[in-house]
């Protein structure tokens, strides 16, 4: 047990099944899940479809980049899941209003 003293444990762990870091894929991974997150909720109300609009065309294409530079499975999985909320919060903003202040 005395190995499992030294190992710090980080919450992008999941990410990294390969055993090495990838900070740059995690944090596009991370932030794509964010991205996507915020445009999928805003897109509930008709109100902020400037916010789920921008949030979500950013989103998807923070995804794509990240989807052609993962190393690892985790990452493309967080990766894809984040751009198809972003997505859903985009078409949704669309719908509402689009780029432009109503």
């Amino acid at each position: 047990m005395a190995h499992a003293v030294g190992r710090r444990l980080s919450p992008f762990t999941y990410l990294n099944t390969d055993g090495r870091p990838h900070p740059v894929e995690n944090s596009l991974a991370t932030v794509t899940l964010v991205l996507g997150a915020v445009a999928a909720l805003t897109a509930i109300w008709h109100g902020l479809h400037l916010i789920s609009s921008y949030t979500g065309v950013v989103g998807v294409l923070t995804g794509a980049w990240a989807q052609m530079i993962s190393a690892t499975t985790g990452e493309r999985f967080v990766a894809v899941i984040g751009m198809g909320a972003a997505a859903i919060g985009f078409y949704l903003g669309v719908a509402h209003g689009g780029f432009l202040p109503t």
